[in-house]
């Protein structure tokens, strides 16, 4: 689209200007400039954060659409003094907190101009990646990174792998501002001794075969270093295709492999000594490598049978050092007939390594030379009423089905082999992190038919890992049942039944454990004709001793034994003061809350939206202690692993969410990001909470957005937006952004409209009406206060919102124009259809959930009729915009065009707006830019009286497709340039 690169031009222009007068202090209102198109590119957004382990440091990065992004490394005691990195990303602290180890990416222009030029891959510009030195300030740069690692819990080295290249090694190494010179012994290392490979090791059996006629692709790696972060030291290792460091950071261990096959191997480095250990070695492919935390190696590897036509891969397994022995190989009898271990499967260790687990398969037939294949070949498709999936669904998982693995184990100990997953039940979770003798297998084959139009379920088995046997305790379930920490008990919700159970594991006697709360532990606001689902757990306390559940307010301590009542450890308080608490868990590794020590609880106003934190203890006996209660949105807090220090963003519709710092008993905060100063330029506005009676006499909630400078003594051209219940957000911030379907609240704000957005229950059976029945006195309750232009009310919607919207205009002539996202035109076309997105059928959709149909079409045909607008088509006098894409997996387009059709016929005002091999929602940046200014543009016509452009005036002839985009404005009968685009001219396909 030739248009795009003089906007971008103008939103570099603008990012200068903004920089300068964000340093100039506050703008006046008056000064204050609209949201136009061209500010998409300047705003940034805070792409990563991290904060050091002993909380002295943390760092972020800003990234944009029109700039290339930085990376800041600040002290949390103060906002001042912080490192900015141009270009840097994806940063990480060492576990000390001494060193920042961060990716650079290369300029946005080099990339632009490359793709431009059409180079090759391994031509185009490369990441990079730094070091610094928070202590000295040193910061060291290596060149064409193709990743990096630092060990989990130590932060003496880093090792990085470079893109492959033609230079010479020492190439790859930028430069170093500050840093220490390199010891004499950073030479390049290779196993065993410099420049050779170690040959096999004839006790593994990996000895190299003949070479088969066609050999099997194998893997080629680049250049490793490692570098020792605290003197400079560099190790370098030739052909590593994939590396990483054990937790404590004392071994590395890498595969290696080149072109030829002489490097191929899986080896062990000692970080301190530089000494190398070979694990396995011989021409092959070595996969899916895993550390334990008690330093065993595991890995696959087909270097054994690598001559075959289709090599087989075998389970290995090393005590970090020592050569790896085979623990499984093709054809264990443990296995099915037929299987084989698959390298899809990612292998892992049970927490105290005394399990390995991997995944089997069964063995795949030879694939056919797709260049022997006939041209008569036939390509079909066959349906069949006994198919456990639709054909189109089955397609859609074709390759996850061709991957898919099931589970195993073997002991590390006496190399006792247990298949566990079965093709029948194919899920299975082991308790006490896999330790456990106990596991959970499920499976939802057996109803793989009815999730055409009915919820999933499933069949759960308890297995004891002892001996393999396994019980079915729950048939037919439609709710998720889970394992307790350590394994003694089983939980679920009954939604039928709508209370909580347990098994326990050992006796297997099931109790209803949630018996005498006295509050729903169902969603209760739940309006869709489908069972209910539970608000769900916050874990369970140490020893599997209570399980702690939610209602929709408060926080109850339930007994797996049955022993103890019920306790609300909450006190109350949520229901009492209409605030929803949950459990925030600070601690990432806490496999248990532990009763006896404080809990963080976030809280939620129900009515005003506030947000908040407070304090509890399950085994307190008083009151949550209320920390901090805002009227802001305030994120997930993030606790620093070894200090006192939390770090969240803290957001309303006027300010950004930029990340604070804060102690855990949110007391003092303070600001260390200021990611959109410029701001302070545009026009912005106000966001709050109204109220009005629904057609059924219910109390409804929605967001009312206010222009900057508001004066309730004038009128204002107001915008209606809605997709169920929005009012929860109204403490959001909206970036402003070209958006995938939907209008941008700040940009229209900004530029002088109201924006609307109410909720809205549904009754099922009719959510048309419902929409009516709560929209339409929404936005009259609004009118009726004045400040609304009566004349001059959108409404737009896509999707849901969209079909409700394309209904809504045959009931009311409220709205001046409307614009309708991808809508269902006919439910009844639509019922049998498919989604092609995932191959599902609709039919689900309209019985169980968001359609709210609630039966089939012949059983209901009434209700499927009466909400669907083409039936209705003849009273619809508002104009109407739709976009509907030619490739949108969720709704097929064929309703919108049902709909346009219909419309056009009767000659009522209305365009169909598809941009071609687009899905649901745009992806194509262009595009979505390109939507943002057709919508303003109809919507500005119709409630602001600005020209009309050419597409909506005259339209775009196919002739001129590719050409003349008409964006393009008509006034007084001629044609002129849109102040809101660069160009009309552009392409889409």
């Amino acid at each position: 689209m030739p248009g795009i690169r003089p906007l971008l031009a103008t939103v570099v222009a603008a990012f200068a200007l903004s920089s300068t007068a964000s340093a100039q202090g506050p703008t006046p209102v008056a000064a204050k400039k609209p949201l136009d198109h061209a500010a998409y590119g300047i705003w940034n957004r805070i792409a990563g954060s991290a904060l050091s382990s002993d909380g002295r440091f943390a760092l972020y990065a800003l990234a944009s659409d029109s700039a290339d992004g930085t990376l800041h490394v600040a002290g949390v005691s103060s906002a001042a003094g912080s490192t900015v990195i141009p270009r840097g990303t994806a940063g990480v602290f060492t576990d000390d907190g001494r060193f920042v180890v961060f990716r650079i990416s290369p300029e946005q222009a080099a990339v632009r101009q490359a793709k431009k030029e059409k180079k090759k891959p391994d031509q185009m510009p490369q990441d990079s990646m730094g070091i610094l030195d928070l202590s000295t300030g040193a910061l060291t740069k290596y060149a064409r990174v193709r990743s990096f690692k630092v060990p989990s819990d130590a932060s003496n080295a880093v090792a990085i792998l470079f893109a492959k290249s033609d230079a010479k090694p020492d190439s790859a190494r930028s430069d170093s501002t500050k840093a220490p010179a390199p010891s004499p012994g950073a030479t390049p290392v290779r196993p065993e001794e410099p420049g050779k490979m170690p040959e096999p090791n004839p006790s593994s059996g990996a000895a190299p075969a003949p070479k088969p006629a066609k050999e099997a692709k194998r893997d080629e790696g680049t250049e490793l270093v490692v570098r020792t972060l605290a003197t400079g030291q560099e190790r370098r290792i030739a052909d590593v295709v994939w590396y990483d460091f054990s937790d404590d950071g004392r071994t590395l261990v890498y595969v290696a492999g080149n072109k030829a096959g002489t490097a191929d191997g899986v080896y062990s480095l000692d970080v301190a000594s530089g000494a190398v250990s070979t694990l396995l070695a011989g021409k092959g492919n070595y996969r899916q490598v895993t550390l334990s935390k008690n330093g065993q190696v595991a890995f696959l590897s087909n270097t054994a049978d690598f001559t075959t036509a289709q090599p087989e891969f075998s389970v290995y397994l090393s005590s970090g050092a020592a050569p790896a022995r085979r623990v499984v190989a093709p054809g264990a009898a443990a296995m099915p007939a037929g299987w084989w271990v698959s390298d899809n499967s990612a292998l892992s260790f049970s927490e105290s390594g005394a399990r390995l687990f991997f995944g089997t398969a069964p063995r795949p037939e030879s694939e056919p030379d797709s260049a022997a294949a006939s041209e008569n070949e036939v390509k079909v498709d066959i349906w069949n009423w006994k198919d456990p999936l639709l054909q189109p669904m089955q397609l859609k998982r074709l390759d996850l089905e061709r991957r898919r693995t099931y589970r195993a184990m073997v002991s590390t100990k006496d190399g006792r082999i247990v298949q566990l997953a079965t093709a029948e039940i194919p899920d299975i979770t082991v308790a006490n992190r896999n330790d456990g003798d106990i596991a959970l297998a499920s499976t939802s084959l057996p109803y793989q038919q009815q999730i055409s139009w009915d919820e999933s379920a499933s069949d759960y088995y308890l297995v004891d890992l002892k001996n393999g046997s396994s019980t079915r305790i729950l048939e037919g379930a439609k709710s998720f049942a889970s394992l307790s920490p350590e394994g003694k008990y089983i939980t679920w919700f009954d939604q039928e039944a709508r209370q909580w159970f347990a098994m326990d594991t050992k006796s297997r006697a099931v109790r209803q454990i949630s018996t005498g709360i006295p509050t729903a532990l169902q969603n209760e606001d739940h309006d869709t004709p489908d069972l209910p689902n539970a608000y769900g757990s916050a874990g369970w306390t140490l020893n599997d001793d209570l399980f702690l559940i939610y209602d929709r307010m408060d926080i109850w301590a339930v007994d797996p034994t049955g022993k103890r009542a019920p306790r609300n450890i909450t006190e109350g308080v949520g229901r009492q003061e209409n605030l929803r608490f949950r459990y925030v868990r600070l601690d990432t590794d806490e496999r248990a809350i532990d009763p006896s020590k404080d809990m963080t609880l976030s809280s939620f106003h129900l009515w005003t939206k506030q947000d908040g934190f407070y304090r509890d203890r399950v085994n307190g006996s008083g009151q949550p202690i209320r920390l901090i209660t805002a009227d802001k949105s305030l994120g997930a807090p993030r606790k620093a692993e070894d200090a006192d220090v939390i770090m969240l963003t803290r957001a309303d519709f006027s300010e950004y969410p930029d990340l604070w710092i804060t102690d855990t008993n949110f007391r003092d905060w303070r600001r260390i990001s200021e990611a959109n100063p410029q701001q302070s330029e545009y026009v912005w506005g106000t966001s709050e909470l109204v109220s009005w009676r629904s057609g059924d006499g219910q109390t409804l909630q929605g967001v009312l957005y206010k222009p900057e400078g508001f004066d309730p003594s004038k009128k204002y051209p107001m915008m209606v937006y809605f997709y169920e219940r929005l009012s929860d957000g109204v403490h959001n911030y909206v970036t402003p952004a070209a958006g995938s379907s939907s209008i941008n609240t700040s940009f229209y704000v900004s530029r002088g409209y109201l924006v609307f957005t109410p909720d809205i229950p549904y009754r099922t059976g009719y959510p048309g009406e419902s929409a009516f029945k709560a929209v339409v006195p929404g936005v009259l309750s609004l009118i009726a206060q004045g400040f609304v232009d009566e004349n001059r009310v959108g409404v737009q919607g896509h999707s849901w919102g969209g079909y409700q919207i394309a209904y809504l205009v045959t009931k009311t002539n409220l709205f001046r124009a409307a614009e309708a996202g991808a809508p269902v035109a006919n439910m009844t076309s639509a019922y049998g259809g498919i989604r092609w997105g995932s191959g599902m059928s609709r039919a689900f959709q309209y019985e169980k959930t968001q359609s709210r149909i609630g039966g089939t079409l012949w059983d209901a045909p009434m209700h499927f009729i009466e909400n669907s607008p083409i039936f209705w088509a003849d009273k619809v006098e508002t104009p109407l915009l739709m976009m509907h894409n030619d490739e949108d997996g969720a709704v097929p387009w064929e309703q919108g065009i049902e709909y346009f059709s219909a419309l056009r016929r009767l000659h009522k005002p209305v365009w169909l707006v598809v941009y071609n091999g687009e899905d649901h929602g745009l992806g194509k940046p262009q595009n979505k830019l390109d939507w943002t200014i057709r919508m303003q543009q109809y919507f500005d016509h119709y409630l602001k009286d600005a020209p009309p452009p050419v597409w909506l005036e005259q339209g775009v002839p196919a002739l001129e497709k590719g050409k003349n985009l008409g964006l393009d404005l008509v006034t007084d009968g001629s044609v002129t340039a849109a102040p809101s685009s660069s160009s009309s001219r552009g392409g889409n396909r």
